[in-house]
């Protein structure tokens, strides 16, 4: 297991243990955390531990031309009940992904630290958020990581039956007409799956991102 030190450095992903664990240590800088994405790298810790650096494989993505939007679903966006815009309230979106409570989950892993790391990623163009509004409300969202041809994909959140799809389907459909390869969702879970995602080696999703 690798240690880091305050050098920019991280060791191949190839290294990672079997659950997925790469490196321990380091910092939450902007020039690590960019080397980490471009990398395939994420870090993903509770609070109080040091910072835990992951390339989990397989990896679970989206294909963006194998989005599953369900009957019910293009119903309730037909109706036009939510409003959907793209980056302009970043940090209200990383407090909510913290705040809201999850089933199965007695904290959040998103940190005081880690939202002041990714808001600075915000200010330099790379973290960025979709916002999901209802009644001039912000009641849904999710934030990522930009790469150009991948969004790494963060968090989401709801205070509303639906408004995290919404963010999902709009950001799905938007990363697309702007000819992405892929939206990275990290981890299988059966919500993603519902909503086209599946798993890759990592191998396959280190060619597409070095492209």
């Amino acid at each position: 297991m690798y240690y880091l030190s305050k050098a920019l450095f991280f060791p191949p992903v190839s290294h990672a243990d079997s659950d997925g664990i790469l490196a321990f240590g380091g910092d939450l800088s902007p020039e690590r955390l960019q080397l980490a994405y471009k990398s395939g790298i994420f870090p993903w810790f509770n609070e109080g531990e040091p910072i835990i650096w992951w390339s989990p494989n397989p990896r679970m993505v989206l294909f963006l031309d194998e989005l599953i939007v369900s009957k019910s679903m293009r119903n309730i966006l037909n109706r036009n009940h939510f409003t959907v815009t793209f980056n302009q309230n970043f940090r209200d979106v990383i407090s909510h992904c913290q705040q809201v409570k999850r089933d199965g989950q007695t904290g959040t892993w998103i940190t005081n630290e880690m939202i002041e790391a990714y808001c600075k990623l915000n200010e330099l163009g790379m973290a960025k958020s979709i916002e999901v509004w209802q009644n001039d409300q912000l009641v849904g969202g999710l934030y990522g990581i930009d790469l150009g041809h991948i969004f790494c994909g963060e968090s989401m959140f709801s205070l509303v039956s639906n408004a995290s799809k919404v963010a999902f389907i709009a950001l799905a459909n938007q990363l697309k007409k702007d000819n992405y390869r892929l939206l990275d969702c990290q981890v299988y879970n059966e919500h993603l799956e519902s909503l086209g995602c599946r798993e890759i080696e990592r191998v396959a999703f280190m060619g597409i991102l070095s492209e």
